[in-house]
C-alpha cells in the first residue's frame, strides 16, 4: 500500500486514494502527555492512531484523550503503523526501536537513544538494515528560532571556542522536585545523559565532530565536559539536573573570527516535536537520511559513555 509521506506544511493534504502515514506512540509519562501525544494529534500530515505503554491504564487514558486506539502489545502497534514515536526511558526504548525497525516502522526516537554503545548501535544498525527513516528528537534542533540559528552558525567558519550550560532543577537541593522527577533513569543517570545530548546536538554541527572528551564532576550530579572538535575549536558543557532553582537555566555561547553568538530562547516544544515528525516523513519519502537520525544518536551515546567511563574511573 502506498502512503502520502508529505509533511505538515503546505501540500500535506491527503492525496486521493493514498492513505496518510499512521503514527503510534510508545510511552505514557509526563512528556508523552504534555508534548508527544498533543503534537501527534495536531499534526496535519499524519494520523495518530494508537498508544502502547507499560502501564495499561495510563495508555488507555492517553489514547482515549486523543481518540486513538490502545494497544496491549507493542508488536501489534508496529504492525498497524508506519511511524513509531517513542517517549520511553532510553534502555526500554532501544530494544523496542529495533523491533519497530524490523517491522518496517520509521522511527521518531527520544534522546538519548540508549545509554550503552551496544544498544545505541543496535538501533542505528537496525534502521539501516531495514531501510527505515529515523530522527532523534533533540529539542534545540527542531524548536524555533534555535533550529534556524544552529544552521546559520554551522555556515560560519573560524570558530575558536564555545561554552554551553544546561542546569535543570528537576532534583533541586531544596524545595519540591519538578513534575519530571518521578523518573528512575534520570535519577540514576543525571544531567550527563538527560541534557548532555541537547548541548552536543548544537556543538557538533557547528564546531565539528568531537575528537576528544574529558569529564569531571561538580556538586550534586553536575558534570563538566571539556571537548575538542575536528575544526580545532575547544568547547565546554556544564550539565546538571540537580541545580538550585535560582541557578537553573540554559545557555550556549559561540566565539570565533566573526564574533560572539548566543543561543536564542525558544518555547514551542510541541511545535518542535511536530517538526521532528515532519523530518521523519521527509526522510521516508525521499530516502535521504536525516542528519539528526539514529546514527547521530549513536554517536552521542558514544561520547556520553566515554565521559561516564572517565567519571567512574575517577572514583576508583
Amino acid at each position: 500500500m502506498s502512503y502520502d509521506f508529505n509533511s505538515s506544511g503546505e501540500g500535506s493534504e491527503r492525496v486521493s486514494g493514498r492513505p496518510r502515514p499512521r503514527v503510534g506512540l510508545l510511552g505514557t509519562g509526563p512528556w508523552a502527555r504534555r508534548t508527544h501525544a498533543p503534537a501527534l494529534a495536531a499534526h496535519a500530515g499524519s494520523d495518530f492512531v494508537g498508544v502502547w505503554g507499560r502501564r495499561p491504564e495510563a495508555a488507555a487514558e492517553l489514547a482515549d484523550a486523543h481518540g486513538a486506539k490502545v494497544y496491549e502489545d507493542p508488536d501489534a502497534l508496529f504492525a498497524d503503523c508506519n511511524v513509531a514515536a517513542f517517549a520511553l526511558p532510553p534502555d526500554v526504548q532501544a530494544p523496542l526501536a529495533v523491533r519497530a525497525a524490523a517491522a518496517g516502522c520509521h522511527l521518531l526516537l527520544d534522546k538519548p537513544v540508549a545509554t550503552t554503545v551496544r544498544d545505541a548501535r543496535a538501533v542505528a544498525d537496525a534502521a539501516a538494515a531495514h531501510g527505515v527513516a529515523s530522527v532523534v528528537f533533540l529539542t534545540l534542533r527542531f524548536a524555533e528560532p534555535t533550529a534556524g540559528w544552529v544552521l546559520e552558525q554551522a555556515g560560519r567558519s573560524g570558530w575558536f571556542t564555545a561554552s554551553a550550560h544546561w542546569l535543570g532543577a528537576v532534583f533541586p537541593p531544596a524545595g519540591e522536585p519538578s513534575a519530571y522527577a518521578d523518573s528512575p533513569w534520570r535519577k540514576a543517570k543525571g544531567g550527563l545523559w538527560d541534557v548532555g545530548p541537547h548541548a552536543l546536538s548544537v556543538l557538533i554541527p557547528v564546531l565539528g565532530e568531537v575528537t576528544s572528551v574529558t569529564a569531571s564532576r561538580g556538586p550534586s550530579d553536575l558534570v563538566q565536559l571539556a571537548l575538542r572538535h575536528a575544526s580545532g575549536a575547544a568547547s565546554t558543557a556544564v550539565l546538571s539536573l540537580g541545580a538550585p532553582r535560582a541557578a537553573a537555566g540554559v545557555g550556549l555561547e559561540l566565539r570565533g573570527a566573526e564574533g560572539v553568538f548566543s543561543l536564542p530562547g525558544w518555547s514551542d516544544v510541541p511545535g518542535a516535536y511536530g517538526r521532528a515528525l515532519d523530518a521523519v516523513l521527509t526522510a521516508a519519502r525521499t530516502g535521504v537520511p536525516d542528519p539528526r537520525g539514529a546514527e547521530f544518536g549513536a554517536r552521542l551515546t558514544e561520547i556520553l559513555a566515554e565521559a561516564e567511563d572517565q567519571l567512574a574511573a575517577a572514583l576508583t
